[in-house]
């Protein structure tokens, strides 16, 4: 009897699971995530030019901000956001929280973090003593510092402080943090605005110089049931991408109409032309980058154990639209997840 109801439910798990990986249509409604950041840009864009909702058809698009990885993946966790932009280091973090439930399907932003400090710290070795900001706890640019530090046998001698980003630039103007490992359009305020000078540049400590900002990533079981939505979105992202390409001064002018939307204020110009310049739009997430930055969040002590990365990436769809244009396709470094 035991035995027959160990098959039975083990047999009605197995239909279940297969009616929810089934491909349901378009989607009533997308919840999407982002930053309102520079480094969300093809976010920005194609929600503000439209190109989400001309792709989307009928499927209705509702948005969600977030100020940081953490918290947007929570939400993709939890189930009430469906695909996000989000930072590398928590793209990581959802996939293996997730256990494999959380896919990454497209690039959207390279490069633009940068390590800006006092203009009196001309030295690696003067940061000893000092203390650093960086946007939360085991973020991309909180992995990206400690990671750093350790290579530098600085650990333990520089504080590392955890601040929203708009903390920071207050808190460096007032002289309670030396510097921060932060993200741009920060790193250019802190320069511009706030008289701080670049000790790092992170695109400096990668193999050349590209290393994964921003990705987009999708629940797995909606990208199961709706890959003609995910699909829509990823169409949308890249041809954000390809507008801000062609046309970068306009697309300076949108992204900051985009932020004044959700954080009430704009950037002034000489900041979005140094953080635009620091940033590389592109569907490519850099995927042979990813193991290295699992071995990081070790390094960094965010995790105890590097992740298992196998099946992280799912770039079925972008490069089929690729192959569309005439494209090549992006390169998945053996991460691709299993058709």
């Amino acid at each position: 009897m035991a035995a027959c109801v160990v098959v039975t439910g083990c047999t009605r798990a197995d239909e279940n699971t297969d009616a929810q990986a089934e491909d349901q249509g378009p989607a009533e409604e997308v919840r999407l995530g982002y930053f309102p950041n520079v480094t969300h840009a093809p976010a920005i864009i194609g929600l503000e030019q439209g190109y989400f909702a001309d792709e989307l058809g009928d499927t209705e698009l509702t948005t969600q901000t977030f100020n940081s990885g953490t918290e947007e993946v929570n939400a993709l966790l939890g189930g009430s956001l469906d695909i996000g932009y989000i930072g590398s280091g928590p793209a990581i973090n959802a996939f293996t929280k997730s256990e494999g439930q959380i896919q990454l399907v497209s690039g959207a932003v390279s490069g633009g973090a940068q390590l800006v400090v006092d203009p009196e710290i001309t030295d690696t070795d003067q940061l000893k003593g000092k203390t650093i900001a960086t946007p939360s706890l085991g973020n991309t640019q909180d992995v990206a510092l400690k990671k750093w530090l350790d290579s530098e046998n600085l650990t333990g001698d520089v504080e590392v402080a955890n601040l929203d980003n708009p903390q920071t630039f207050d808190a460096f103007r007032s002289g309670e943090v030396d510097g921060g490992w932060l993200p741009e359009p920060w790193s250019s305020r802190l320069v511009e605005e706030a008289g701080a000078k670049v000790l790092i540049d992170e695109k400096d400590l990668w193999p050349r110089g590209e290393f994964p900002t921003t990705v987009m990533v999708v629940r797995s079981e909606f990208l199961q049931q709706h890959p003609d939505t995910v699909r829509a979105l990823v169409k949308g992202s890249l041809q954000a991408t390809t507008w801000a390409g062609e046309h970068t001064e306009q697309a300076q002018d949108v992204v900051d109409k985009g932020i004044q939307k959700v954080t009430g204020s704009d950037l002034p110009g000489p900041v979005m032309d140094r953080a635009f310049a620091n940033l590389d739009l592109s569907p490519d997430p850099v995927s042979s980058s990813f193991p290295q930055l699992a071995q990081d969040s070790v390094t960094a002590g965010v995790v105890e154990e590097k992740a298992d990365l196998k099946g992280f990436v799912d770039l079925r769809l972008l490069n089929e639209l690729r192959d569309a244009e005439g494209q090549p396709a992006i390169e998945t470094a053996g991460l691709q997840a299993e058709q």
